[in-house]
């Protein structure tokens, strides 16, 4: 005799898979529901993307991307430098951000 867990388990699954075929019938039928429309993309909705802080954080992060490699102190020779507005250090061709007390190396693409 099944327990009131694996009961309840069984009801949920078998309630997934009938929303999931209906969903699956409504859109090979072609049928869309009234109250959705078309995707239309609007510049400015939501406001952050016009923002200088939001253009900022996501060019920031697909410019500079940190690695696993840690090290405990700058090799010698290191020019502190900006990209993005990061202060990074560029040692020969690898750069290095602080970070909680050491430098990680970043790549900057």
């Amino acid at each position: 005799m099944p327990t009131k867990s694996a009961k309840k388990i069984g009801a949920i699954a078998t309630a997934a898979a009938i929303g999931l075929a209906a969903i699956e019938i409504i859109g090979s039928a072609g049928t869309v529901l009234p109250m959705i429309s078309q995707a239309e993309a609007r510049v400015g909705q939501p406001w952050t993307p016009r923002s200088a802080a939001g253009v900022q954080r996501r060019t920031t992060w697909r410019v500079l991307r940190h690695t696993t490699a840690w090290v405990p102190a700058l090799p010698a020779g290191c020019v502190r430098t900006k990209v993005n507005g990061f202060a990074v250090w560029r040692c020969g061709g690898t750069y290095y951000r602080a970070y909680q007390g050491r430098y990680i190396v970043v790549v900057v693409d």
